[in-house]
């Protein structure tokens, strides 16, 4: 029966057979890679493994040198990028970033805060926020635009194990709340187990496994990859939803 659920689901974005060469150098080798409505998917590796540039790909923010990239006609995206600098001396405050590029309504802007637990921060300034806050304020930017998915790219580096564990449990409510589907690329593989319906591994820029958690985590090529002990086993939470489908409006 979940299987035939998942059948049921609308793709969103789909990549096939996507092979990306920089500087002379194979980063992505025949990725084949989909997302489908209200999932949330997370791409895992080494370092030096493809993921930021695959999701910069299939963002199309990079150009593959071979295959496709497919989306939904209308397909809302939320982007939370895995840096952002900040001039510390202009003085930029939380609610005038949440109008770039373009103003919203004060109502959403609050709206917004007050989702990812930033209710009164409109006036604070960006660089007097903490790692935590900071990427609160970035998600609650990509919230303005009613995404139908979220992709981010390692939304929780420089946050300690505390703070990530929140800001994933953030993002599972957000998807509970809006019915929105995500894409992320992690590094944080003690909650990746929390956080995804579906993990895809890659090593040297290739898919090396791929499926729910629990297939991922006894997957011979992941143990390579990053051992058997605490540091490399994926965790043994396993989320339940009490309804994982949720169908989204069909785009104009």
């Amino acid at each position: 029966m979940r299987e035939m659920l998942q059948d049921r689901r609308v793709t969103l974005l789909r990549g096939s057979a996507l092979s990306v060469f920089r500087a002379e150098r194979t980063v992505l080798s025949g990725i084949n890679i989909s997302v489908a409505e209200g999932e949330i998917v997370t791409v895992i590796g080494p370092n030096g493994s493809g993921k930021s540039t695959l999701l910069r790909t299939l963002l199309g923010m990079l150009v593959p040198q071979s295959g496709t990239v497919s989306r939904q006609d209308g397909l809302i995206v939320g982007y939370l990028p895995q840096r952002l600098a900040l001039d510390p001396t202009m003085p930029l405050s939380v609610g005038r970033f949440l109008n770039l590029p373009q103003r919203k309504p004060k109502v959403e802007r609050a709206a917004a805060l007050a989702r990812v637990g930033l209710q009164g921060f409109e006036r604070r300034a960006m660089t007097a926020l903490s790692g935590g806050e900071f990427q609160r304020a970035l998600l609650a930017r990509a919230l303005l635009v009613k995404p139908q998915l979220l992709m981010l790219d390692e939304p929780t580096q420089g946050l300690d194990q505390k703070g990530a564990a929140a800001f994933y449990q953030l993002i599972e409510s957000v998807r509970q709340d809006t019915g929105c589907a995500v894409l992320m690329v992690s590094h944080d593989l003690h909650v990746v187990m929390a956080a995804s319906d579906r993990v895809v591994c890659l090593a040297a820029g290739q898919v090396c496994c791929e499926g729910t958690p629990e297939d991922v985590a006894s997957a011979p090529a992941y143990r390579q990859l990053f051992g058997e002990g605490p540091d490399g086993a994926l965790a043994l939470y396993r989320h339940h939803h009490a309804d994982p489908i949720r169908h989204l409006p069909q785009p104009s």
